[in-house]
């Protein structure tokens, strides 16, 4: 849908990408209309040729979401004095602008441009001034053609600001010299698309941007993999397969690059390694910091420890393993601590226990993890609230700009002490802009376990800080009586230990009937035992509803037993097609009231409202829904183009139809997107797939998602290559040699 005419109004804009919401007038029917979407350049009066759709937004009704503009010159004297009297260039108001308009009328547009001098023919513009007037007007048509000219390159309007703010006025023409310069600049933008750019407007096969550019493109590829830092040996071979370029030439732009700052060469385990330099500096930033956090005089330390141990212990009905007594020793006599364990080791009894012991002593202790459900789970098993680490942070949209700005501004954490959960998930980039926010003499406990799935962004940040022995570190591996009933947890400690479950027995007398293992290659009957699982016997067996108890996981998108055909198996028997429930459809997707979803992307714009605005006390609201996030769909409105989902912490979203792209259905998931979650009722698929993804931490962080019921299904020789598969884990990283240079 095209819609042309004037912005009228803006409503809001924010300042940092230009994302706005304006009030449109329509040239055909002079209708007003409110406008969403990435208008960068774009002034009061401009003239404009909008594509995109109208959506109906909850609050504010409908409105048309832009995908793409064009701005086109005024085609009226009357528009022409619009956008004038608008104030957009210095010096012209509505005054003015009507006298400009009275005296050249439709020659006004070639006046301001090829003869700006005559603008002094009108009272009260000197020379001087009617030169300025005409300067700006022209830099400001020149700065928009940016938009346009970056399209070509598959870079949008919400990026074309960030081009300009780096690149300048001459902002095209430096890219027309060198188009590599736009990856430095636009996160996420495809290497190959921008060199056959390159390439077709003449740039030769070995010029230096050219092998520049590709040497910093491999190095973020490895970082994509969970890597900081890449073999130099290794770098040049990969970037000469992708450029098809001489050794000689690689290994000068890789000296080049040292020289420049754009990239750091450090050697370790005697051979050179090289970073990106934002990556470097983030590993240094770490180590620096947290070698200061550890250094600082202990100002939070408690007397008469062993007797303050024994009243919470008294008041909480506890008592404590002589592990868990030297974990919360070790937090009281150091600033850093690291507690480590698997499932059932007493953690959480440590984390409530330092909890009371600081409370009691007037101490404020902030409990953070880094994801939603993460965060959630750590509220429900200790009583107090804990945030995300991006809210704890105020840090917003900070992601998507990463890899070129590790600097950006963070809330200081206001806390005594600070216990970050679930710390194997955290990365590089979030572990630097944490670390940033600390106080010196704030005391810091990371806990989690080593053995799980590695962050999704680059670094391995647990397993470093453990593995510098730095810091005081305590390790978790008594499983307690209660924990050691259930065969769930004593079978991912088995695996941890490179132990095969299947045959093994060694539970104690009274075991839970907690565990079932499957032994099945042949995928058809896998698929028919998970349906079978899902809908019926498990209901029979324990009362296990689906809907509120129950998620397959499975290693792979791919595939009979990949997430997407498990998807539509799942949804046919669940939640088959009923003429009374809504459809959406969506690509080859059929969204349907009552579907289980799953966000996944980063929204922190879309609205959200939890409880009931009767009840102020229960009501709340607020905007974002994150990665991970899983919900329910309430409502299909195909009047007003929108879902209601409702997500598990009962927070009521509203997505529009053309913002279902961020949306998959859940009824199976990958075990990489259940990390940091726990579930009542596991079903846990082992298909045949790459051996990149069934790997041993692969197969324990899947046993660990369940908390009450986990079902494996898969074949027994399958399962002892995993546990064998142990090496694939290993990322290559520099923080642990970071902490030796110091």
């Amino acid at each position: 849908m095209e819609l042309k005419g004037q912005i009228e109004e803006f409503i809001y804009q924010n300042e940092s990408n230009n994302y706005s919401i304006a009030v449109f007038s329509v040239d055909e029917t002079q209708e007003v209309i409110t406008v969403v979407g990435y208008l960068p350049f774009i002034s009061v009066g401009d003239t404009l040729k909008l594509t995109g759709k109208i959506v109906i937004h909850q609050e504010y009704g409908e409105q048309f979401k832009i995908d793409t503009f064009e701005k086109l010159m005024p085609e009226t004297a009357a528009a022409l004095e619009k956008y004038l009297a608008s104030g957009t260039i210095k010096g012209i108001g509505p005054a003015t602008a009507r006298k400009i308009i009275d005296k050249f009328g439709d020659e006004t547009l070639a006046i301001f441009k090829f003869e700006p001098l005559r603008l002094a023919e009108i009272k009260g513009i000197s020379k001087d001034k009617a030169y300025e007037m005409g300067e700006e007007f022209n830099e400001k048509w020149e700065v928009w053609q940016i938009v346009s000219f970056l399209e070509k390159f598959g870079i949008g309007a919400n990026n074309s600001k960030k081009v300009y703010d780096k690149l300048g006025i001459d902002a095209v023409e430096k890219i027309q010299e060198n188009p590599y310069v736009l990856i430095d600049i636009v996160y996420g933008i495809s290497f190959s698309n921008i060199d056959n750019i390159a390439i077709q407007i003449g740039l030769p096969l070995d010029s230096d941007y050219r092998i520049k550019s590709g040497i910093k493109y491999a190095l973020l590829v490895a970082s994509y993999n969970g890597n900081t830092c890449v073999l130099k040996e290794n770098l040049i071979q990969y970037v000469k397969s992708i450029l098809e370029v001489e050794e000689d030439k690689i290994t000068d732009n890789i000296i080049n690059l040292n020289v420049q700052g754009e990239i750091h060469i450090i050697e370790k385990d005697e051979q050179e390694w090289i970073f990106l330099e934002s990556l470097y500096k983030a590993e240094k930033n770490i180590s620096d910091r947290l070698i200061a956090l550890r250094d600082c005089n202990n100002t939070k330390y408690l007397k008469n420890f062993d007797n303050e141990i024994k009243k919470q212990e008294k008041k909480i009905n506890i008592e404590l393993s002589e592990k868990q007594f030297d974990a919360i020793k070790q937090i009281n006599e150091n600033n850093v601590c690291i507690i480590t364990g698997g499932p059932g080791t007493g953690k959480t009894t440590i984390i409530k226990c330092l909890i009371e012991l600081y409370k009691e002593h007037k101490k404020k202790v902030v409990l953070c993890a880094p994801t939603g459900r993460a965060a959630k789970r750590m509220s429900e098993t200790t009583g107090e609230e804990a945030k995300t680490i991006h809210r704890l942070l105020e840090i917003g949209k900070f992601d998507e700009d990463k890899f070129d700005n590790i600097d950006t501004d963070v809330a200081p954490v206001d806390a005594d002490i600070l216990v970050i959960d679930e710390m194997s998930m955290v990365d590089t980039f979030i572990m630097n802009y944490l670390i940033k926010a600390i106080y010196l003499g704030t005391k810091l406990i990371f806990v989690g376990d080593p053995n799980q799935l590695p962050s999704v962004g680059p670094g391995s940040i647990l397993k470093d800080l453990i593995d510098s022995n730095q810091f005081a570190t305590v390790h978790l591996d008594k499983i307690f009586r209660q924990a050691a009933k259930s065969k769930i947890i004593v079978n991912a400690h088995n695996v941890n230990n490179g132990i095969n479950f299947v045959g093994k027995k060694d539970y104690i007398e009274d075991s839970l009937e907690d565990f079932f293992y499957i032994n099945e290659s042949n995928q058809d009957k896998m698929l028919y035992q998970v349906l079978s699982l899902s809908k019926e016997r498990l209901k029979n067996y324990g009362n296990y509803d689906f809907f509120t108890s129950i998620q397959v996981l499975t290693p792979t998108k791919k595939g009979k037993m990949g997430t997407k055909e498990l998807n539509q198996k799942l949804q046919a028997e669940l939640n088959p097609f009923n003429e009374e429930l809504a459809e959406k459809s969506y690509g080859e997707v059929i969204f349907r009231e009552g579907d289980r979803i799953m966000q996944i992307k980063n929204n922190y714009d879309i609205y959200w409202e939890k409880g009931s605005r009767d009840d102020l006390r229960t009501y709340e609201a607020g905007t974002g829904v994150f990665n991970g996030e899983i919900g329910r769909i309430v409502k299909i409105n195909h009047n007003e183009k929108q879902i209601q989902i409702e997500f598990d912490d009962k927070k009521i979203a509203w997505y529009a139809f053309s913002e279902l792209d961020q949306l998959e259905h859940a009824y199976a998931i990958t075990i990489h997107k259940a990390q940091g979650s726990e579930f009542d009722v596991v079903i846990l698929v082992i298909p045949q797939s790459s051996n990149m993804l069934l790997t041993r931490n692969l197969l324990y962080t899947g046993l660990t998602r369940a908390k009450k019921f986990l079902v494996v299904i898969g074949n027994k020789n399958l399962i002892e290559f995993m546990i064998n598969n142990c090496d694939t884990k290993r990322r290559n990283t520099g923080l642990k040699v970071k902490f030796e240079m110091i």
